[in-house]
């Protein structure tokens, strides 16, 4: 149950984190309130994960791909572009996240 709280919590998170950029500084209403909402809640979800999962695993794998999927929502829905040493630094998250799946016992698997 520990993972699909962690891809919620990854999941509000990146919701979150865009409404934060459509809330142009909390000064927009509705962006201000779905981004507190769902920090809050990813938060919650968070705290259900590291009932079992170390902090340091949950938190690498949550900030790595919350980082991978706000690149792909930036460049798709605000127009941002990465240039490749960006690209190739979240190549590495990636890979980081999945060498600590395939290989480290911390994850549970």
């Amino acid at each position: 149950m520990h993972w699909l709280w962690l891809i919620l919590a990854i999941a509000f998170e990146t919701v979150g984190t865009t409404a934060l950029k459509a809330s142009d500084g909390f000064t927009r209403l509705w962006p201000s309130v779905v981004t507190l909402t769902c920090f809050v809640t990813a938060l919650f979800l968070l705290s259900l994960v590291l009932r079992t999962l170390p902090v340091g695993v949950t938190y690498a794998i949550w900030s790595g791909v919350g980082i991978v999927m706000i690149a792909m929502i930036g460049w798709i829905v605000f127009g941002q572009r990465l240039d490749a040493p960006a690209i190739i630094g979240m190549g590495l998250i990636v890979a980081g996240i999945v060498i600590m799946q395939l290989f480290s016992s911390t994850t549970g698997h």
